[in-house]
């Protein structure tokens, strides 16, 4: 068996690391000013009677500790692996990218609950300060999503918090529109209809987020990856080849692919070259850098032995 670490003459499947430091600043930066910003909307809903800020303001709680958490999740991943983690703590990402995630489902639920609660009542909203409070809140949560934008986007974790503070974006839009509606025509039924409309995108873009760290923490293959092409491409392409199977791929973030797989080739063939030639044409056709390739000649050595006969 072969195995290429990443640290030889291949491309290593390491984040770099100004890419990866660079993502830990934008969300340390991004966490700061929402969580400062928290405070005063939270005081600004409960002054206005407003739902809508309550619930972006609610929101914005949930999203300071999701970036916060975020932010640790790059901290911790810049721990070199050891011999109990023997992939390191990249992974540590996606597992808070999942129960972000989940915490857009419970903050979905609570604003649907509040809503149908405002809409049995006349609440009493004071629709001045509703726009005040959007207007500052919307500034904030795009000072946020700009810096959010200049990460690495393709990583879960960024995708995640892009996700918490796009809804706290649109939250802060509902509030304005509802704070505005309130002003010209004083209907306030508007606040906990638009907080239902902000509800329905945050469960929307949660699933998103939950489904796809939730399909690489069960060792999913990349969704844009077909793994029933992997066999027929090497037995094309490699000299040598004569079957594959026994293929398996895997991710430990979208950046870091794994692929394990065994190779039959033909007696007295050069398994050195096969090999070098496999992880060649893996990482080329099907961007797989790291590769565990078994060599066989005949039969498969985890095939099931044949029952002894009564």
């Amino acid at each position: 068996m072969h195995d290429r670490s990443g640290r030889g003459k291949g491309r290593t499947p390491k984040i770099p690391a100004e890419p990866h430091a660079n993502n830990e600043r934008r969300m340390g930066f991004a966490a700061l000013i929402t969580g400062l910003f928290m405070f005063a909307e939270a005081a600004g809903g409960i002054a206005a009677g407003s739902l809508a800020l309550l619930a972006d303001a609610g929101h914005m709680l949930t999203d300071f500790a999701s970036l916060s958490l975020a932010w640790f999740g790059f901290r911790l991943s810049r721990r070199p692996a050891d011999w109990k983690r023997t992939y390191g703590f990249d992974r540590f990402q996606v597992l808070i990218a999942f129960a972000n995630g989940l915490a857009l489902f419970a903050i979905g639920a609570w604003i649907v609950y509040e809503a149908v609660e405002r809409l049995m009542t006349i609440p009493q909203v004071s629709g001045g300060i509703m726009v005040v409070i959007a207007v500052l809140g919307l500034l904030v949560n795009v000072a946020a999503f700009f810096l959010l934008q200049g990460a690495d986007r393709e990583n879960l974790n960024v995708r995640g918090a892009l996700v918490h503070v796009l809804g706290d974006l649109l939250g802060s839009v509902a509030a304005l529109a509802a704070g505005a509606v309130i002003l010209l025509t004083g209907w306030t039924p508007i606040d906990p209809l638009l907080s239902l409309l902000v509800a329905a995108i945050i469960v929307k873009s949660g699933w998103q987020v939950v489904a796809a760290s939730g399909h690489i923490l069960l060792e999913g293959a990349p969704g844009e990856l077909d793994t029933r092409a992997i066999g027929p491409d090497l037995i094309a392409h490699v000299k040598g080849v004569q079957g594959v199977h026994h293929v398996h791929v895997w991710s430990i973030t979208q950046s870091r692919r794994m692929v394990t797989l065994h190779a039959d080739i033909g007696v007295g063939t050069d398994q050195g070259r096969v090999v070098k030639d496999i992880k060649a044409r893996l990482a080329e056709r099907f961007a797989l850098d790291h590769a565990t390739v078994e060599v066989e000649c005949g039969e498969c050595a985890d095939a099931q032995p044949a029952k002894a006969k009564a």
